[in-house]
C-alpha cells in the first residue's frame, strides 16, 4: 500500500488547490470572472490556510517519494514544493499591502462577514506591491500548472501512484 499524506494534510492540498486556482482566474482575467472583492477574500483565507498548512507540515512528515524517483527529480520537487508553500504566503501579503496602500481605500471584507485591518506603511509601498503581486500571481500560476502537469506525468506515463498518496482516504494514520 501507499504511503500517504494524513487526511488534514490531503483537506488543506485540495481546499488550496481549488481556492488558489479560482484566484488566479480571477486575478489574472482583472476580476471578469468573478469578484475582486471575493479575489481579496479568497486571497486572505489562502493566507491564513497556508501559514496552518505549513505548520501542519512542519510537525508531519510527507510520505516517501516512490523508490524509483531519481535525485535529481527528489530535489526539484524539494524546491517546487518551497517555492509553492513561499508563495502562498507572498502573493496574498503582497496583495493586501497593495489594497492597504491605495490612493482609495475600500473596505477589505472577509466574505462580507468581517472586515480585516489595512497593513498601512506608506502610500509609496502601493506600487512596488502591486508589482510584486501581479509578477509573483503569473509565477505561481505557470508554477500551478508545472505541478499539475508533474502529478499527471507520475499518474499516467510513470504510473507510480504518486497522487494516492494525496487522497482523502479514511485510513489515513495521524489524521
Amino acid at each position: 500500500m501507499t504511503a500517504r499524506y494524513t487526511q488534514t494534510a490531503a483537506w488543506l492540498h485540495w481546499v488550496m488547490a481549488a481556492l488558489i486556482i479560482a484566484n488566479l482566474v480571477i486575478g489574472l482575467s482583472d476580476g471578469a470572472i468573478g469578484s475582486i472583492r471575493a479575489h481579496k477574500a479568497i486571497g486572505l483565507t489562502v493566507l491564513a490556510l497556508a501559514l496552518v498548512r505549513l505548520a501542519w507540515r512542519l510537525a508531519h512528515r510527507p510520505p516517501p517519494l516512490p523508490a524509483d524517483t531519481s535525485p535529481a527529480e527528489r530535489r526539484l520537487a524539494g524546491v517546487v514544493h518551497a517555492i509553492l508553500y513561499g508563495l502562498m504566503i507572498a502573493v496574498p501579503l503582497a496583495g493586501w499591502i497593495m489594497v492597504s496602500n491605495a490612493s482609495e481605500l475600500r473596505p477589505l471584507t472577509w466574505f462580507g462577514l468581517f472586515d480585516l485591518p489595512f497593513l498601512q506603511l506608506d502610500p509609496a509601498a502601493y506600487a512596488p506591491a502591486k508589482a510584486i503581486h501581479s509578477a509573483l500571481g503569473i509565477a505561481f500560476g505557470l508554477l500551478v500548472l508545472g505541478h499539475i502537469a508533474a502529478a499527471l506525468r507520475h499518474q499516467f506515463v510513470k504510473r507510480d501512484h504518486l497522487l494516492d498518496r494525496m487522497t482523502m482516504s479514511s485510513t489515513q494514520p495521524g489524521q
